[in-house]
């Protein structure tokens, strides 16, 4: 079978003013980036705010192998489904990072038949939106630096910033870093620090504004630490909220996009879901509702991390009903939480299987507790055996949940033909969705209640650090904000050799950090960072450009 980047460079695209024009967009709503991709105005997005919206469906997954699960491949095939059983649907996907493309991961533009295209420009700078986002964050980085250098006037404690630089690569030298050293002209030297450009908080906010209006006012509110007299200094103060704006005037507007087989996708925003919230834009989301009959979106990672934020951030904050959640499932990975090793995952092991079962079965059982009708999705492999799909099969009868088997990697559009059906079976009457907490909760038992109900802990343990940081944010009113858990997507523990479903744990909440801007308590829990690493054989090694500029290598 041919590469990914061999079956995107074949694909015959149409105009992306075509695309459009198959749901309803005008030309003159678009602004297009040369033939294939194009950003939508507000000036259009405002006018279609009174439109009914469509079904809402999500697409997750149980806890992946180092390379995932296909959930955005799922997600691509299941939207060609929809148009090849003649339903307006759109896709609504986040935006690749650089990390991961260049690290051990990939891309984020799905594979096999099911991507969406320009697949290289989709992956590498696409229409950048990301590099906006690093230089407003970084403005508002050199905006407090300055303060402090031009006498600090707001009395800025140099030991309680909040906010750090970031740099959309994975570069592990930057995640400890110290400034300001060298004359006096060159700044007030402290130490400082790197997240990767996903992990911001303006990333945040970016995918959970309503408008742009909204989006400043949003920036506004970021607290970028604390003063003397341990009050919070937000961006407000600094007055460079405007600024930040007008680096994100265009950025803000949602990227549309096809499919290898033409049908629409709108891609925006990228925040990784296991160090933020892994959802797309809302703005994105909310257009796509009011364009389509069905839009299918996913969120990062296994449903403990993308799914769980999904619906206890975006859509409680959105007002957001999802009518059905598909869990995707493959084989290898339930062999992988077994305990069978990377190497051997390709061997039939039906013991493996019934071994990592139950990671399947606590994520049926942990959307069902938002109210959700869900199903599984296995994508398949040419590896994967009637034995062990038969394994999974069973799993999903014990807990009344349809099970379908999904080819759309090696078939496009027509590989998810079964599963679109049940899809839209399944999202027929009402939603029942609920949030798993309140707000009124405190920060700790609302942290209490995602590491037991959903990661299967049997408590939590909070350091001394934990400890101060959600009394200040107490103090200083942010008590009632929603909690954006930072964990390993390996595990529902905080420690990624634990596969399967580990129960007997606690967790371990190692530092609490305030995101007043994005409107959550980002809560990281054992080892995991903000700036990941690259592995001992990262993919950049594979990726080339020929003498023609064709790129060769990038999956």
């Amino acid at each position: 079978m041919l590469t990914d980047i061999e079956i995107a460079q074949k694909a015959t695209m149409k105009p992306i003013t075509e695309i459009a024009k198959q749901i309803g967009i005008p030309e003159e709503a678009l602004e297009c980036y040369g033939k294939y991709k194009a950003k939508i105005s507000f000036d259009y997005i405002e006018k279609q705010k009174t439109n009914k919206d469509g079904k809402l469906i999500l697409v997750t997954a149980i806890n992946p192998t180092p390379a995932g699960e296909g959930k955005t491949t799922t997600t691509v095939g299941v939207g060609q489904a929809f148009q090849k059983l003649g339903k307006n649907a759109i896709i609504a996907l986040r935006e690749p990072s650089l990390g991961p493309v260049f690290g051990v991961k990939g891309g984020a533009a799905g594979g096999g038949y099911s991507q969406v295209v320009p697949m290289e420009d989709i992956n590498l700078h696409f229409t950048g939106d990301f590099h906006a986002i690093g230089a407003a964050n970084n403005l508002l980085c050199a905006a407090v630096d300055n303060h402090l250098h031009q006498g600090n006037a707001l009395g800025i404690h140099p030991k309680r910033i909040l906010i750090k630089r970031v740099v959309d690569m994975n570069d592990r030298a930057l995640r400890n870093t110290v400034i300001g050293l060298g004359g006096e002209v060159d700044g007030v030297p402290r130490e400082d620090g790197f997240s990767i450009t996903v992990a911001s908080e303006i990333m945040a906010i970016f995918c959970l504004a309503e408008d742009i209006t909204d989006l400043k006012n949003k920036l506004s509110e970021i607290v970028i630490g604390y003063n003397y007299q341990n009050q919070p200094v937000k961006v407000k103060d600094l007055h460079v909220e405007g600024a930040l704006t007008a680096l994100l005037k265009d950025a803000i507007k949602p990227n549309l996009v096809q499919t290898l087989e033409n049908s629409p996708c709108l891609i925006h925003g990228g925040p990784f879901a296991n160090i933020a919230h892994g959802c797309n834009s809302l703005i994105a989301t909310k257009l796509a509702l009011k364009t389509a009959d069905y839009t299918i979106t996913e969120a990062g990672f296994g449903a403990d991390l993308g799914a769980e934020k999904f619906l206890d951030i975006k859509c409680r904050k959105a007002g957001l009903k999802p009518d059905c959640v598909v869990i995707v499932a493959t084989v290898r990975a339930l062999k992988y939480n077994g305990g069978v090793k990377k190497e051997d995952l390709k061997a039939e092991n039906v013991a493996a299987v019934e071994k990592g079962v139950v990671n399947l079965e606590r994520h049926i059982a942990n959307m069902k507790k938002f109210g959700l009708k869900t199903i599984v999705a296995i994508n398949s492999f040419d590896t994967d055996t009637d034995a062990e799909f038969s394994v999974i099969e069973e799993c999903c009868q014990k807990y009344n949940t349809k099970c379908i088997r999904s080819e759309v990697f090696a078939k496009g559009g027509d590989g998810g033909i079964d599963l679109a059906n049940a899809i839209i079976e399944t999202c027929e009457g009402e939603s029942q969705f609920h949030p798993i907490y309140d707000l009124d909760l405190s920060v700790e038992d609302k942290i209490r209640t995602v590491a037991k109900e959903i990661y299967g802990a049997k408590d939590i343990i909070i350091t001394k650090q934990a400890e101060k940081a959600i009394a200040a944010l107490k103090a200083t009113g942010y008590g009632d904000l929603p909690v954006c858990m930072a964990k390993t997507q390996y595990s529902f523990s905080d420690d990624p050799t634990q596969l399967g479903a580990p129960s007997d744990f606690d967790l371990t909440v190692s530092e609490v950090r305030l995101s007043a801007g994005a409107g959550f308590i980002v809560v990281l829990t054992g080892k995991i960072m903000t700036m990941p690493g690259l592995p001992k054989a990262p993919a950049y090694e594979k990726i080339d450009v020929d003498e023609n500029g064709n790129i060769t290598g990038l999956f």
